[in-house]
C-alpha cells in the first residue's frame, strides 16, 4: 500500500476560519497528501468569511460560538448529511485533531466500521481553564481527554517533550512524532528591516523584546508582562514589541505602557516584523510544539522560553536561548536581561538558532504522518 492508495477524513476544530499554527500544519499536511495522490475529505466548522481558503475539500459540521471567545466556534458533533458524506467517501484512515463533539463522533463512526483512527495533538487544552479562574476543573478535563486518546488507535504529537507527557498523563500507548517545519522564504534573519523597526519608534541600537501571537491569556501575557516590569524594574534597556492581535489586546496594552504594538502581520510582513525583533521571549506553557519559537530561531532570535512542552524540545539551553522554569517573572527577567546588554551574545545563540532550524523540512516531516496512516491501514487489514 502506498500514500496515493489512502483515503483520509480529516476532523478539526478549525481548519481555515481563525488562523493559528495548528490549522497552517493542517493545511500544509493536507497539500502534501494531495500532492502524492492521496484523496481527503476535511470537517470543520465553516464561517462566511474565514481566515483563509481551505486547502482541499472542506464540509462544514454544526456548531456555535463559543461564549467569551465568539470568533471561535464549537463542533456540536455530525449531522446525517455528514455521516451520509463520510460513508460516500469511504475513508480507510479518519483522522482527529481536537478532543471536541464532532471528533467523539467521528471515533465512533470509525470504530464501528473497524477503520483506524489517528488523533494529532495539537495545544495542551486541559490547561487552559487555569487562565480562566477555573483551574479545579482541569483535573475532570484531563480525565475525560484521556479517555478521548485511548478510544484512538494512535496519536500523533509535535515534540518529544509532549510525547514524554502524554504517556505520564496515560492518553495513549502507540504515540509517534509529528513535528513542524518552518518557510524558510519567509522566516530568516535576512530579513530583518531596520527602516521598519525606526518606523516604530525602534532605534538601530535599541533592543527589542517580542512577543508574537493571539492575544489571549493562555499564551501566558500575565507572565510577560510581569517580566516587562521586573525588567524595568531592574532598569535595563529594552523596548517592548508585540506581533500579534486578539481579544486580550487592550488588557496586554494597559498592562505594557509603552509598548510597541505592530497588530496581526502575515506572510512576508510577518517574517519581517519577527527578524526585525532582538530577543524572542515565549512564556506560554500551553503549546505542544510552538511554532512561533521556531519561527523566531529562523530569524536569527535568540529565545527565552518557558521549560514546557514544545519549546523544551526546540531550544538548546546555552547555546540557542535559555529555558526558564515556568511561570516565574523574576527567573525570566534574569534570562532576558544578558540578552539586552550583550551584543555578541545575542548574535551567537541567534545563529545557532537559524543554523537548529534549518533541520525541519516541511516534505519530510508530513511523510510521517502518511507512514503512520499507511502503518495503522495495514495494521487493521492483518
Amino acid at each position: 500500500m502506498e500514500t496515493a492508495d489512502l483515503r483520509i477524513a480529516l476532523f478539526s476544530g478549525n481548519y481555515n476560519y481563525v488562523r493559528d499554527g495548528a490549522n497552517q500544519a493542517l493545511n500544509r499536511l493536507v497539500g502534501h497528501l494531495l500532492n502524492r495522490g492521496a484523496a481527503v475529505r476535511v470537517y470543520a466548522p465553516m464561517v462566511p468569511e474565514p481566515a483563509f481558503p481551505p486547502v482541499g475539500d472542506l464540509v462544514g459540521v454544526p456548531s456555535i460560538a463559543i461564549p467569551g471567545r465568539p470568533e471561535y466556534r464549537f463542533p456540536l458533533g455530525l449531522s446525517k448529511e455528514n455521516c451520509a458524506d463520510l460513508a460516500r467517501f469511504a475513508p480507510n484512515i479518519v483522522h482527529t485533531s481536537s478532543p471536541d463533539l464532532a471528533a467523539h463522533a467521528a471515533v465512533r463512526w470509525a470504530r464501528a466500521r473497524n477503520i483506524p483512527v489517528l488523533a494529532s495533538v495539537h495545544t495542551r487544552f486541559e490547561t487552559y481553564p487555569r487562565y480562566y479562574g477555573l483551574g479545579f476543573i482541569e483535573p475532570g478535563l484531563e480525565a475525560l481527554i484521556r479517555r478521548y486518546y485511548n478510544r484512538c488507535d494512535a496519536l500523533v504529537a509535535p515534540s518529544q517533550s509532549m510525547i514524554e507527557t502524554l504517556r505520564d498523563q496515560g492518553m495513549n500507548r502507540d504515540i509517534s512524532l509529528w513535528t513542524r517545519g518552518v518557510d524558510r522564504t519567509i522566516f530568516a534573519s535576512a530579513k530583518r528591516d531596520l527602516s521598519w523597526r525606526r518606523s516604530l519608534g525602534i532605534g538601530d541600537d535599541d533592543v527589542a523584546v517580542v512577543f508574537l501571537g493571539r492575544l489571549v491569556m493562555e499564551k501566558g501575557l500575565d507572565i510577560f508582562a510581569d517580566t516587562i516590569v521586573e525588567l524595568r524594574r531592574r532598569q535595563v534597556p529594552h523596548k517592548v514589541l508585540v506581533i500579534g492581535d486578539g481579544p486580550a489586546r487592550c488588557w496586554f496594552e494597559r498592562a505594557l505602557p509603552g509598548g510597541i504594538f505592530a497588530g496581526f502581520q502575515t506572510g512576508a510582513d510577518l517574517g519581517r516584523a519577527l527578524a526585525s525583533g532582538d530577543v524572542f521571549f515565549n512564556p506560554s506553557i500551553t503549546e505542544t510544539f510552538g511554532n512561533v519559537t521556531l519561527e523566531a530561531m529562523a530569524c536569527g532570535l535568540p529565545v527565552v522560553a518557558a521549560g514546557a512542552t514544545g519549546s523544551a524540545s526546540l531550544v538548546r539551553d546555552g547555546e540557542t536561548g535559555t529555558l526558564v522554569p515556568p511561570g516565574c517573572p523574576v527567573a525570566f527577567a534574569e534570562a532576558i536581561a544578558p540578552y539586552c546588554t550583550d551584543a555578541e551574545l545575542r548574535a551567537r545563540h541567534g545563529a545557532a538558532g537559524e543554523a537548529r532550524s534549518k533541520d525541519f523540512s516541511w516534505d519530510a516531516i508530513n511523510q510521517t504522518v502518511a507512514d503512520t496512516y499507511l502503518r495503522l491501514v495495514e495494521a487493521k487489514r492483518g
